[in-house]
């Protein structure tokens, strides 16, 4: 294993991968068809983003990897590099696409170069201090929900007593911890200017609440800078057509941001009964037979296109309504 590796003069489109372990980080790049080695340690880091400041690449491409790959993407966006944080499903459907069929770290670090090459993925944006804290409270609020599910199922199953007793004093810790995690992402929020801000127009919209706001502002800092398309397949609400000839199939959604979408469906749920415009609009879907999950992902997607629409604009719900309104009948 080797942590360095050799410099040469900036290239115009040189391309680089980096495929993320525990212990190392295999670096590949489109001028070569080695890659290098470099320890997952600061020390390793620091060689990496010496050598991007020399060689000047176009693109970075790293793949998420549970976390493991924060401190490098941290140091490239401080380094001013211009990286992009990719997810693996994507990169191993180009994989699987181009033949490439064997996986290994070398040959992953390959398929991420592949991968900028093709699908120019959107460059990661460099996130404040509170950003950073707020992503981790909201991700750790998130695992603690998923326990506690999980624990009111098991409790829905278990006959007994001892086990009730046990799996109802987890439940009670649980909510506990929830409730304190909540108080610790208002106070982070109110005190922070910008994101108190965009927390106070997010939730003006009726059916918005603490949990979506956070959520947004944690894992979707380019709200209000995409056009509505793109927010919609960001989150993953868009529709896809899968059509043929003559046959025209159904029209699905799929990849995106799943814990985001997650969050925004209850909100949506939430929306169609107490948010007159998102009411009126699921309503009128349900009225044409559209299947009640059919028109609830379109309403999804009409409410986050709203509020994508508040964010750029920097208006309140009832704003972009009345704006709606004079623009109807000018």
């Amino acid at each position: 294993m080797t942590d360095s590796a050799p410099v040469s003069q900036p290239l115009v489109n040189l391309l680089v991968g980096i495929d993320v372990a525990k212990e190392k980080l295999d670096l590949a790049r489109s001028d070569s068809s080695k890659a290098v080695v470099f320890d997952n340690q600061p020390a390793g880091i620091g060689r990496i983003v010496e050598l991007m400041r020399s060689i000047k690449p176009t693109l970075i491409v790293v793949e998420a990897t549970g976390g493991l790959e924060r401190p490098l993407i941290a140091a490239l966006l401080d380094a001013h590099q211009p990286v992009a944080l990719v997810n693996p499903g994507r990169v191993r459907h180009l994989a699987i696409a181009l033949g490439i069929l064997a996986k290994t770290d070398k040959v992953d670090a390959g398929v991420l170069v592949e991968f900028a090459r093709h699908a120019q993925p959107r460059l990661a944006q460099k996130l404040s201090q509170n950003q950073i804290e707020l992503d981790a409270l909201v991700t750790c609020r998130k695992q603690l929900c998923d326990l506690r599910t999980a624990q009111f199922n098991q409790r829905d199953t278990t006959s007994s007593k001892a086990a009730l007793k046990s799996i109802n004093a987890v439940i009670k810790t649980l909510e506990k911890q929830i409730q304190s995690l909540d108080e610790q992402i208002k106070k982070l929020i109110e005190s922070d200017d910008d994101m108190n801000s965009i927390d106070k127009l997010l939730r003006s919209a009726p059916g918005v609440g603490p949990v979506l706001s956070s959520t947004l502002l944690s894992g979707m800092i380019e709200l209000g800078a995409l056009g509505r398309r793109q927010i919609s397949a960001l989150v993953g609400v868009a529709p896809y057509n899968h059509d043929s000839g003559r046959h025209a199939g159904k029209r699905s959604i799929y990849g995106g941001r799943a814990d985001i979408r997650a969050v925004l469906y209850m909100a949506t749920v939430a929306a169609t009964v107490h948010n007159p415009i998102i009411k009126n609009f699921y309503q009128r879907l349900l009225a044409k037979g559209k299947l009640k999950m059919v028109a609830l992902v379109a309403s999804m997607r009409k409410l986050i296109s709203m509020l994508n629409a508040m964010l750029r604009e920097e208006i309140t719900w009832e704003q972009l309504n009345v704006v709606k309104n004079l623009t109807q009948t000018a």
